[in-house]
């Protein structure tokens, strides 16, 4: 199975992968820097289903831990790829330093160091230890200034020099530990490290984020994916203590497709928006569901509704707080890419309308949401006498005269790049 979608080119992505099932993790006891954990029969497996997954995305650049079992992983990884590459070692992948615990079982740990245990779960920055030469330190701002190391050279490394290549897109593959890849997201994220046991990575999970200079020279980073292990063939990650709250984006619609703002206006799934939502009915098929909330739009509802056909007995709840952001004179833009339907670009560089025939639709001020008579196939159009993405809208309900969804015809894009909503 392909692990990741056909993203939209961004400077730099990066791959973050935990190492797979290791003998400590079966055993439940702490590994921290001791490399005399190893890889698993069940690890080796996952590294090979997770290289399989990455096989159709080129990696520019690989790097690991140099202990056994994320070296290993990257190694079964990389040969299932078939990308060619080898993994380069850092010790700055290296995992976090919890050396008077490393071999002991979680329960042993509990037991001996309540207070300490105690802290770790609770508050994990202000755990200090102490190493046998007598020093005192704190594993976790030790750490979170580790990965602030390494990511400042992936930075200098991959994305400034492919700024300076002329915008050129860059893949790295990060194969390291549960607590090292928590602080290089919290870093990435300008989280604090009392953050840190608010993330969770499986063995052989990926995370993906990507990542582009910003003009004033930060970095701007955007989240793809978390703690992925579907394509280990073993659907959501095992739940832990607690609740779990399940978040799911509605399937594809037109205007989505079509690369144009939707916010609040009312635009049901597409025909692909409906195989998502089943599919997502079958991946959540055998997960317990006790509620189910969805917004009072169409798309998030036709959604919820396809996902419960397999939880028969979970009423839906339609709430107006979970609606889609307002995008104002956006809304029914297009983002800078031309729409697959094609046209050229005009010469002022915005979209220009060309009905066929009029139609009248009801707008109305609330929420800019517009409805529209039974078997029209969009809510909105463009009247002659407004903009092309905007309705001057008064606190009463106007009438426009409007082209017809399937007589529309709009060339070029928007003046700035946007996803749609």
């Amino acid at each position: 199975m392909t692990a990741l979608p056909a993203p939209d080119p961004v400077p730099l992505r990066l791959l973050l992968v935990r190492h797979g099932l290791s003998s400590f993790n079966t055993e439940r006891r702490i590994q921290g820097r001791d490399d005399l954990s190893s890889l698993t029969v069940e690890g080796h497996r996952q590294a090979r289903l997770t290289g399989a997954a990455l096989a159709d995305l080129r990696l520019d650049a690989v790097y690991s831990s140099p202990l056994s079992r994320a070296a290993a992983t990257a190694a079964g990884l990389l040969e299932a790829h078939s990308g060619g590459l080898s993994a380069q070692f850092d010790d700055d992948l290296l995992e976090v330093d919890l050396a008077p615990w490393c071999g002991l079982l979680g329960a042993e740990v509990k037991e001996r160091f309540p207070e300490d245990y105690r802290l770790w779960r609770d508050a994990p920055e202000q755990l200090e230890l102490q190493r046998s030469d007598g020093s005192r330190f704190r594993p976790i701002p030790e750490l979170m200034d580790q990965a602030r190391r390494w990511l400042d050279r992936l930075e200098h490394e991959h994305l400034d020099r492919s700024d300076q290549a002329g915008g050129a897109f860059t893949t790295v593959l990060v194969v390291a530990h549960s607590a090292i890849l928590r602080c290089l997201v919290l870093q990435l994220l300008g989280l604090p490290a009392s953050r840190f046991q608010g993330l969770r990575l499986d063995n052989a999970s990926l995370s993906v984020l990507n990542l582009q200079r910003q003009a004033g020279g930060g970095v701007q980073v955007q989240i793809e994916s978390l703690n992925v292990t579907a394509h280990l063939g073993a659907g959501l990650p095992p739940k832990g203590a607690g609740a779990r709250l399940l978040l799911v984006r509605h399937g594809e619609t037109d205007w989505n497709r079509q690369g144009r703002f939707q916010g609040q206006i009312d635009i049901p799934l597409n025909a692909h928006g409906l195989v998502q939502a089943r599919s997502a009915a079958d991946f959540l098929s055998d997960v317990p569901i006790q509620k189910a909330f969805t917004s009072s739009m169409a798309r998030p509802r036709q959604t919820a509704e396809a996902i419960l056909t397999a939880h028969p007995g979970v009423m839906l709840s339609s709430q107006d707080g979970l609606v889609e952001i307002g995008h104002g004179q956006w809304g029914a833009a297009w983002s800078r890419r031309s729409p697959s339907s094609g046209g050229s670009c005009c010469s002022n560089g915005k979209m220009r309308p060309t009905p066929c025939r009029c139609q009248t639709v009801k707008i109305s001020s609330r929420c800019g949401i517009a409805p529209w008579p039974a078997g029209a196939a969009s809510p909105l159009a463009w009247s002659r006498r407004t903009p092309p993405w905007w309705w001057p809208m008064t606190p009463s309900t106007r009438r426009f005269s409007v082209p017809c969804w399937g007589c529309l015809r709009l060339t070029s894009g928007w003046s700035s790049r946007a996803t749609a909503a």
